[in-house]
């Protein structure tokens, strides 16, 4: 069998999701390691509702089509965190890329060489409609107990990224697919299980998205951004946005910004980008001609601003064979702010999205801009993941309440100090203009209100609108001057104590656990153990004990890492305090026996259950191990395929020790990978504790999910447990 590279993504059976997210509700307070106390709730006094494309979401914030919209668990963690927008991760024709590992470094301003999906196109497709069932699932179970709309989400899709691609077969076909997933929704519908079969009556949406973000090389030909954006809107009837890029400014002005500006000298752009990139004046051109063509055929068309910044790769953190890399976060911040006012200045009905340094700080002020949608990765890859997501939206609500407003709109009128201008620029002196005026100094604005009663209701998008683009150069100028997007601000990254991670035993900060995307890091429970062990060695025939040494686990609470869901793209490693990467030390757990042996070059373990008994394949030093465990008599089998040791399972306590004929002399069992193996065995399919490897096990109890469906819906949804709460239940 072909070998694959171990950080090819698997996704998980559909069941097995459903089934962790119930157990773990109802048991733990959390969903996907999410914790209650991150679901954002909303407020029912204020509209945070938005248009894009002519539907409505119930806010303008969401995950950048990025890391955290590729899996299904993704979608469903940043939907419970508050997203109402969600930019699936962009897809292509190509879909067997062999992307460099490490691929993102967010240590200090954020890099990648990470950029299209990890999955093939037919398990992207899945991963999407399962994800928006998953969206549908929590909306029927309501976890934070908000009133919320049956259609208050949109889901985007990417494609990328050359016509040729994306006029194939294959990628036509997902994008109908897309369109319409009935086949698909029926498929994931008919996997649910018995146990929690009142699910299939569900009236999952099969009409997944009909929008689409295009994203291009760079260096795409404007005759080919245009082709192709025709024939999105055309052919496939999708309304579509158009992703551009940070090198519209001209390198004179994106290196004037950066080092000049913001004292990033390190940072370096290389001239042969900016030449063959999309240039200024064909940016114009183009966008007016889309407009018109969207408009023709009765779509929308937009732009996004922006895509990241490609600069030569520093070689410190990612590989070094990668010439560049893309940069995020706090400096193209600034830049894009900029590259939104050049926009507004020539091109201010031009419709924009918005992903650059999207952080909790200045969210709120790009939705003042009327930025539709604000959507984010870089802030959501540091510590606290999703659960960072809240924080946006409560802050954003809190600047409502300060200014007396109970929407967005009157929020863009009224947040940068620029609200009588828009009214004196938008209505003619008249009593209506003098009572808008007025209203602005209410404790309860409400300018739609009156605009509605004075029957000029069709004024109001025209006096947002303008507002949005006399913010623009104050929020511009308040980006631009902000230390925090300087360099000396970002340029020390997170400490480490200089000491390293082991299978076992960590500082239990937790951080790698929400800085991955794809949840693939998790907590187990065990006894703290300090024992005394033999090894066995074949002598004359026989196996007899030789000296071992001192087995220790000081903790109860371990971290493993589930390899399916794990892409090698080193971020925990980057916030982990200690040397190693949790995704290269922990305790690496596949999702099958078939995936365990395509890779022999890794060290992990499978584990499943079978009525009373455990069963685990390890790979331990290179050196396979096979572990069976009957729970009722608590015995263990344990065994190199050589020598076999039966044990007391819980007292790790061995009984008889065999060996198989024919045995050649000097053949020894280390008996400490069968102490490491049954504490992460042991640990892993414990189902106190819902994660990856013990997913596929029924939920406890036949009717929990009703159990859930019945529980009188709680605003505060305290916390249930935490990783600390549960030590020493073993």
């Amino acid at each position: 069998m072909e070998a694959v590279p171990v950080a090819e993504l698997i996704p998980a059976p559909f069941a097995s999701l459903l089934r962790r997210l119930v157990r773990e509700l109802e048991h733990e307070g959390s969903v996907f390691d999410l914790p209650a106390r991150k679901f954002w709730r909303g407020s029912g006094d204020l509209d945070t509702a938005v248009l894009l494309h002519g539907r409505r979401a119930a806010n303008p914030l969401g995950p950048a089509a990025g890391p955290h919209g590729q899996m299904a668990q993704n979608i469903a963690l940043a939907w419970l965190a508050g997203s109402r927008i969600l930019e699936l991760k962009t897809v292509q024709a190509d879909d067997r890329l062999r992307i460099p590992r490490p691929c993102i470094d967010m240590a200090t301003v954020g890099y990648n060489v990470e950029w299209s999906q990890e999955l093939r196109l037919e398990e992207s497709l899945r991963e999407y409609v399962a994800g928006s069932m998953l969206i549908d699932v929590l909306r029927e179970l309501n976890p934070t107990g908000a009133p919320a709309p049956s259609h208050d989400t949109l889901l985007d899709i990417s494609v990328g990224y050359d016509l040729a691609g994306i006029r194939s077969a294959r990628v036509q076909s997902w994008i109908l697919s897309m369109k319409d997933a009935r086949a698909q929704v029926d498929a994931l519908r008919r996997a649910i299980p018995d146990d929690l079969g009142s699910f299939r009556d569900l009236a999952f949406r099969t009409a997944i998205s009909d929008q689409v973000t295009l994203s291009t090389f760079h260096g795409c030909p404007a005759g080919e951004i245009e082709a192709i954006v025709r024939f999105l809107l055309e052919e496939m009837g999708l309304h579509v946005t158009l992703k551009l890029n940070p090198t519209l400014l001209g390198r004179e002005a994106v290196d004037g910004l950066l080092h000049d500006l913001l004292g990033y000298t390190e940072i370096e752009t290389r001239p042969e980008d900016f030449a063959r990139d999309l240039q200024w004046d064909q940016a114009l051109d183009l966008t007016d001609l889309l407009t018109q063509a969207a408009r023709r055929l009765g779509r929308t068309f937009r732009i996004k601003l922006t895509n990241t910044l490609v600069v030569r790769n520093r070689g410190t953190f990612l590989p070094r064979s990668e010439p560049v890399s893309y940069l995020s976060g706090a400096p193209l911040h600034v830049l894009a702010l900029q590259l939104v006012a050049r926009f507004r200045g020539v091109r201010p009905d031009l419709p924009i999205s918005f992903s650059a340094g999207v952080d909790c700080r200045n969210f709120a002020d790009c939705v003042a801009l009327g930025l539709v949608p604000v959507t984010v990765c870089s802030d959501l890859l540091r510590p606290g993941g999703y659960g960072r997501l809240p924080s946006y939206l409560d802050g954003l609500e809190n600047q409502m309440r300060a200014l007396g407003v109970r929407s967005l709109g009157d929020f863009v009128v009224m947040s940068c100090g620029q609200s009588e201008q828009a009214i004196d620029d938008v209505v003619p002196a008249s009593p209506l203009r003098a009572a808008l005026v007025e209203e602005l100094g209410s404790a309860r604005v409400d300018l739609r209100g009156i605009l509605a009663r004075a029957g000029r209701d069709d004024l109001y998008e025209r006096l947002v609108k303008r507002a949005a683009q006399l913010n623009t150069p104050v929020v511009v100028g308040k980006a631009a001057a902000e230390p925090r997007f300087r360099a000396p601000h970002n340029r020390v990254g997170p400490r480490k104590i200089g000491s390293r991670l082991a299978l076992l035993d960590c500082i239990n900060c937790d951080k790698c656990l929400p800085v991955c995307p794809n949840d693939a890091n998790f907590v187990y429970e065990t006894h703290p153990v300090e024992i005394e062990y033999q090894n066995y060695r074949v002598e004359k025939g026989s196996a007899v004990a030789v000296h071992g040494g001192r087995f220790v686990v000081r903790e109860p609470h371990q971290i493993a890492n589930f390899q399916d869901f794990c892409n090698d793209c080193g971020n925990c490693d980057v916030f982990c305090p200690e040397d190693g990467g949790p995704y290269v030390e922990k305790p690496a757990f596949f999702g099958s026996i078939e995936v365990w042996r395509r890779h022999p070059e890794k060290d992990g373990f499978v584990a499943w259950r079978e009525g009373e008994r455990d069963l685990a394949l390890g790979r331990l030093g290179g050196v396979e191990y096979r572990l069976e465990i009957d729970r009722r008599q608590d015995l263990g089998v344990f065994s190199d395929g050589t020598l076999q040791v039966t044990l007391q399972h819980s007292q790790r306590r061995p009984r008889v020790v065999t060996t198989r004929p024919g045995t050649r002399e000097g053949h020894s069992l280390d008996f400490a990978a069968y102490l490491r193996m049954a504490v992460v065995v042991d640990g892993a399919l414990d189902p106190r504790r819902a994660n990856p490897v013990n997913a596929a096990l029924p939920a406890p109890g036949p009717k929990s999910h009703e159990r859930l469906l019945r529980r009188p819906p709680s605003r505060s949804s305290p916390r249930r447990s935490t990783p600390r709460a549960l030590r020493g239940r073993g």
